[in-house]
């Protein structure tokens, strides 16, 4: 039985427009030439440059000239090194210094794609059938970099979506990173990364049980500066600098609109980008709310599952997740608890899809395996396609399969309350398949979602097309049901 999809006129393109001031690092020692062509310049010369580069960039960026003090601020060691006395540099001297260390990027200029929808908090002013909505997107640019952006909107009583205007500016958040670890999870954490025993013990033998961020970073930063190091030793001092860089909280200003807030890769463990995030709206047991997400870190060469949780969308606390049951991507967390305990699925195996309970939310053990590839069109792999939905007949599971041709379909299975690991049913045909027109892109051949929600008794399905724009589809919430009680 065929499910009908109602395909919204809307479409999410990538915007070139949209930069962020980025700090740029050329090297240490290009970075002290070019601070002594700069000391070179009389302050006359620096006033006037510094006049000429805030001209052309303040328009395009709040606070530039506070970013470029930031960023000047980052290489006082080398500035140091170079036996300057920066604290006697004036203020305009330090900005100049800082604008050549800093360069702008433009997050979504390559594609915004694997989008996923939540509630907004504030429901206020809203008329009957109508929602506010947050959409989280996966933007990339120059490289292949990812970030997470927002849109805000309404959807009516008809299911249409309403986007509001997108603010002028983008806003990177501040960065606070934990202070103190406990170190016998910090060992477990790097056990399950797969890093070199003898190098952990090296380092983290004489550390306390409570141990301090800022001593772990100084024994690292010390040990990777030295020019013999072996590359052996370096990648496993940089795993472990990486884990600790890994835990931070982020802070937005009040001020700015949240199509201007963009999480940004911070940490070493996602210098290659943020992907993939599958935000939820999760009820605990007290009934507070919050929204959280799952995503994946990317370094260029590992992954790290992340957490990242928010109450309002302006502060947000991110820290990586443990256990055997977070090795790989596809982790989508359910928006409640189902007998006191959190619920996740997962692909750990990058084939099927698991189920897994915890105490904490940061601790995934003992997977189960909850389903295999079964249809023709998804038979390289299953894995979700967002965290699962609550119906009265059961949990909602929006999944991916993908088939020949690494081409990417959306489909949906149906999972008993009470106890998520019975199937009630699964479409054997897919939900959701490339047309004609969403066959062409970054990726050709793929339709993909990180989180849908039910509005009005239909299924509100944000989905990418071939990696590069998103668009939605709206399903019936009965004649989906139907089919899915019907195909078991």
């Amino acid at each position: 039985m065929r499910v009908s999809v109602v395909r919204k006129n809307i479409k999410f393109t990538p915007d070139s427009r949209r930069v962020v001031a980025r700090y740029f690092m050329n090297g240490y020692e290009r970075t002290q030439q070019m601070v002594l062509r700069i000391m070179t310049l009389d302050e006359k010369q620096v006033s006037e440059t510094l006049e000429q580069t805030l001209r052309e960039f303040a328009r395009r960026h709040r606070n530039i000239s506070s970013i470029f003090f930031r960023h000047c601020e980052k290489i006082r060691p080398i500035i140091e090194a170079m036996q300057v006395d920066y604290e006697a540099m004036s203020l305009n001297r330090k900005m100049l210094i800082g604008s050549y260390c800093t360069m702008e990027y433009a997050i979504e200029s390559a594609a915004i794609f694997n989008p996923s929808i939540v509630e907004d908090f504030d429901q206020s002013g809203l008329e009957t059938g109508e929602k506010r909505v947050i959409i989280s997107f996966r933007a990339t640019g120059e490289g292949h970099i990812s970030s997470i952006v927002f849109r805000r909107g309404i959807l009516d009583k008809d299911n249409n979506l309403q986007i509001m205007k997108i603010g002028h500016h983008i806003d990177k958040a501040e960065i606070e990173h934990k202070t103190v670890f406990n170190k016998e999870r910090f060992l477990t954490k790097l056990i399950e990364m797969h890093t070199q025993d003898k190098y952990i013990d090296q380092i983290m033998q004489d550390l306390p049980n409570e141990f301090e961020f800022a001593i772990l970073k100084n024994l690292l930063t010390t040990a990777l500066s030295d020019p013999s190091i072996l590359q052996e030793r370096r990648v496993a001092l940089e795993e472990i600098l990486w884990l600790a860089n890994s835990f931070y909280d982020l802070q937005f200003k009040h001020d700015s609109d949240i199509t201007e807030r963009v999480i940004f890769p911070i940490s070493d463990s996602e210098s290659r980008g943020i992907e993939d995030a599958r935000f939820v709206r999760f009820v605990d047991d007290d009934n507070s709310v919050r929204v959280m997400a799952t995503y994946t870190a990317y370094n260029g060469h590992a992954i790290l599952p992340k957490l990242i949780s928010t109450e309002d969308f302006y502060s947000f606390r991110v820290m990586p997740l443990h256990g055997e049951g977070a090795q790989n991507k596809n982790l989508a967390l359910f928006p409640r608890k189902i007998k006191g305990k959190y619920a996740m699925l997962a692909r750990i195996d990058g084939v099927n899809n698991y189920i897994m309970y915890s105490n904490r939310a940061t601790q995934w053990n003992a997977p189960v395996l909850l389903q295999q590839p079964r249809y023709t069109w998804e038979l390289t792999q299953i894995g979700n396609c967002g965290s699962p939905l609550w119906t009265e007949e059961g949990w909602l599971v929006i999944t991916h399969g993908v088939g020949t041709m690494r081409r990417y379909c959306i489909g949906a299975s149906l999972f008993d309350l009470d106890d998520p690991s019975k199937e009630i049913g699964r479409l054997s045909e897919p939900l959701l398949s490339p047309l004609e027109d969403e066959r062409e892109g970054y990726v050709p051949n793929v339709v993909y979602s990180c989180g849908a929600i039910i509005h009005n008794n239909s299924l509100i399905l944000p989905y990418a097309v071939s990696d590069y724009s998103s668009t939605y589809g709206v399903v019936d919430l009965v004649e989906l049901l139907d089919a899915l009680k019907k195909s078991k």
